[in-house]
């Protein structure tokens, strides 16, 4: 049998020592935590696009996916399996503001080195991978 499961990419906006979090809201997942801007990918479309097209969707910016970079890729089980896909904003355009109050209720820039303590555990560990350089983690198993 061959594996089927989510994918989904996190992008990593940094100002300085600070990365962007927005806390879940009304989703049914997580709902109070922080995490990064995130989606799964659609069919047909590329890692880097698809970063690209959440970051829009999620935060309202514009990005050319040639200043994105790979971060980390994970392979995570928490209940069911997925691949999480980390990459790094290196440029955007436009202000980033919660373009989707619906299903966030803050977003907020927080130092690296001192992060909520109700952000979410994978995600944790994914901002500690690019920190410490490691491209790959397997999480939940």
């Amino acid at each position: 049998m061959r594996a089927k499961f989510p994918t989904t990419v996190h992008l990593f906006f940094f100002r300085g020592d600070e990365i962007l979090l927005l806390r879940r809201f009304n989703t049914g997942y997580r709902d109070g935590e922080y995490s990064v801007p995130a989606g799964h990918l659609d069919g047909g479309e590329t890692v880097m696009a698809a970063a690209a097209r959440e970051a829009g969707e999620e935060v309202g910016v514009r990005i050319d996916p040639s200043a994105l970079s790979f971060s980390s890729v994970m392979h995570r089980n928490e209940g069911e399996e997925r691949i999480d896909f980390f990459v790094h904003v290196r440029a955007w355009e436009g202000e980033l503001f919660n373009a989707e109050p619906d299903k966030c209720d803050e977003l907020r820039w927080t130092h690296v080195d001192a992060l909520p303590p109700n952000i979410i555990p994978y995600v944790r560990r994914a901002i500690e991978n690019h920190q410490g350089g490691v491209r790959f983690d397997e999480f939940g198993w």
